[in-house]
């Protein structure tokens, strides 16, 4: 079972949209936890509305929802995204858009005597806001190196910094993690009791996302 960070002095407050409704013993808005996920997550799920694609699409209404993976990172009290200036998501939210942000982390398979109550161990964050565009040059610079020491920490200073025109070319966007829960589970099966002594078993399997060998580039020597 994965550890969970202790529950911190510091919770954001509540709102309609982060209020749990169903089984709410397993949400928190702890600020721990919820930085604790972001940090972890390895893709997050973006979604937003597209007013743009009205009338492209035969018989879509006005406002077409997205989902767009990408990656995740944090910076402070802020959760970060890039992608290039010109995507329809980095568009759309920049012009103002608000978004729906999901990541969530698997940690087993709950394996019950029942079908019914077989579940997932898991740890997820549900975000919504709308971002900033971050301008300044120096602070651009400084997310971008924080979302390669998120993949692997110290590689920001090894790496070539991003060009000009490169930099150009990508848009970061900042949403404040204000808006925000977490919910989880952990723990073995919850079982009926007439259902205990069925004669299959029950448990967790864990599941781990883990780094395998790594494989490098065939066209590199010397490294």
């Amino acid at each position: 079972m994965t550890s969970l960070p202790a529950a911190s002095s510091a919770a954001l407050a509540q709102t309609p949209r982060t209020r749990p409704v169903r089984l709410g013993d397993r949400g928190s808005h702890d600020v721990a936890l919820i930085h604790a996920i972001i940090d972890e997550a390895p893709i997050c799920h973006v979604g937003f509305v597209d007013d743009a694609i009205k009338g492209q699409i035969e018989g879509q209404g006005a406002r077409s929802p997205m989902v767009i993976p990408t990656v995740p990172w944090r910076v402070g009290d802020e959760l970060m995204i890039h992608g290039a200036s010109s995507s329809r998501m980095i568009r759309r939210l920049q012009e103002g858009g608000e978004a729906c942000i999901t990541l969530s982390l698997i940690d087993g398979w709950v394996l019950a005597r029942s079908a019914f109550h077989h579940s997932v161990n898991y740890r997820s964050v549900m975000l919504f806001g709308r971002p900033r565009l971050v301008m300044e040059e120096a602070e651009k610079r400084a997310a971008l190196d924080a979302l390669m020491e998120k993949i692997e920490p110290g590689r920001s200073a090894k790496v070539r910094a991003p060009n000009a025109q490169e930099l150009k070319a990508t848009s970061v966007l900042a949403f404040p993690i204000a808006e925000a829960s977490a919910k989880r589970r952990s723990g073995p099966p919850s079982d009926d009791p007439e259902d205990m002594a069925h004669p299959v078993w029950a448990g967790v399997v864990p599941l781990r996302l883990t780094a395998g060998e790594p494989e490098q580039d065939p066209a590199q020597t010397g490294v």
